[in-house]
């Protein structure tokens, strides 16, 4: 997994510098920490890498049940879980 590059802002660098924040954001794959009164308050990422860094997470969340499930012995036969598998990339690509 990549990791992304961070910066550290306060809160006046957003209302005052937008456009250059937004554009290391979408450019660089940075993620911009802003801070108020010097301590971390919110993160500003590109669209497109919000978009992939929630994907993943979202695969994670799927293969932790997964393992659950093996865990707990609720197996269901390869090719139906590949489908189930395959029907939902195919839908989180399209959509």
């Amino acid at each position: 997994m990549k990791n992304i590059q961070e910066r550290i802002r306060p809160s006046a660098d957003l209302r005052n510098h937008y456009n250059e924040i937004s554009k290391q954001c979408r450019e660089n794959n940075e993620a911009i920490i802003i801070t108020v009164n010097g301590r971390g308050d919110t993160v500003s990422l590109g669209y497109e890498e919000y978009k992939r860094m929630k994907a993943r997470i979202e695969l994670l969340e799927i293969l932790a049940e997964a393992d659950e499930d093996v865990n707990t012995g609720r197996l269901a036969p390869i090719e139906d879980t590949f489908s189930g598998l395959r029907a939902m990339l195919k839908e989180k690509c399209d959509g």
